[in-house]
């Protein structure tokens, strides 16, 4: 009895302890998050971006401008291979630029609120207002939540882990998690400026173009002609290759791969990218899907294909038995090994 006495007055000193020192409970620091979001104008971050989903991590620059209520540019660049893509929203849609290939791509599409963005600062905070059962602590300069993720075609990272700074609610880490909690992507705020102000051409598509082909200039034709083949390092279980045919192309060569595995398929091609003439730098092609980010770049999910371009390399995965996530599961395996 006495032990139980003693066990609940010092329960109830800490409380106090805590309180006399201005200790935030979860739902205080989620109303300060809220109102920090509404308040906001805008905001510019600069940050780290590594993928675990290959043989071998990969890093990523990233950049993120947001000028409310839905004016979004976010640059991601690899500087080891000197290679980079941005995603922007304006007035006109959403569109994705790949500096190297002169190249725009056009989307009627609502990103980034259709989806978990681990490193846009309205897509977080969303995710703990929205996740009821959303674990909270609070360390010496951190506030660190545990959410739900709302990936609407990938389960496979269900869950993660969202690290905010004490003094101005800034983001300071997110770490993105599959089912056994091992992080597979992690987002590193190095910068981030609340309520930052834009040039009237800040969301622009030719002005964006244009400056990002400053630091990555645009890739030679024939550059990739012969580039390496890249097979996927995960599939569904009991799918192989099955088949696979070269063909000769005005661009180079295109590689036809055809998987197959339990009464069911998919096909991978793989070509060199198309690189377009300066003067095309005005127009955007209209692409049949939605954005999808996989990290180390953004493609484009349809009903039974995703596309997209990496290092020179035009590819596209098409199925009409495999679920997205499938999907998803294959394209990044294909990225994350060497070329055989």
């Amino acid at each position: 009895m006495k032990k139980s006495l003693v066990l609940l007055l010092v329960g109830l000193l800490t409380v106090f302890v805590l309180a006399a020192c201005g200790e935030k409970s979860q739902s205080d620091v989620v109303r300060a998050l809220e109102k920090k979001m509404d308040e906001m104008s805008g905001y510019k971050a600069k940050g780290k971006m590594t993928l675990q989903t290959g043989s071998e991590p990969q890093e990523y620059e990233i950049e993120i401008w947001f000028k409310g209520p839905e004016y979004y540019r976010v640059n991601l660049k690899n500087s080891q291979k000197e290679q980079s893509q941005m995603i922007l929203r304006n007035d006109e849609g959403v569109f994705v630029l790949t500096p190297a290939l002169n190249k725009s791509f056009r989307f009627q599409s609502e990103w980034p609120q259709n989806s978990s963005q681990a490193y846009l600062y309205e897509s977080l905070i969303k995710d703990i207002v929205n996740d009821p059962e959303a674990t909270f602590s609070a360390a010496e300069n951190k506030y660190v939540f545990e959410t739900k993720t709302n990936y609407q075609n990938n389960k496979m990272l269900p869950t993660q882990e969202i690290t905010f700074n004490k003094k101005d609610l800034s983001p300071s880490s997110v770490k993105v998690m599959d089912t056994d909690k091992n992080p597979l992507v992690i987002v590193e705020f190095t910068k981030f400026e609340f309520n930052a102000s834009f040039d009237d051409n800040s969301f622009d598509v030719e002005k964006n173009m244009s400056s990002a082909q400053i630091e990555v200039p645009t890739m030679a034709s024939g550059d990739n002609e012969s580039f390496a083949v890249k097979y996927p390092l995960e599939m569904p279980e009991g799918f192989s290759l099955v088949e696979e045919n070269e063909v000769k192309t005005e661009n180079g060569k295109r590689v036809i791969a055809t998987f197959e595995g339990n009464e069911k398929s998919f096909t991978l091609i793989q070509e060199s990218a198309e690189i377009a003439a300066p003067a095309s730098a005005s127009t955007s092609t209209y692409v049949n899907g939605q954005p999808t980010d996989l990290g180390f770049t953004i493609g484009a999910m349809s009903d039974t294909t995703l596309t997209w371009t990496h290092d020179g390399v035009d590819y596209m995965l098409a199925s009409e038995d495999l679920s997205e996530d499938e999907m998803l599961m294959v394209a990044k395996s294909i990225q994350g090994q060497a070329a055989k």
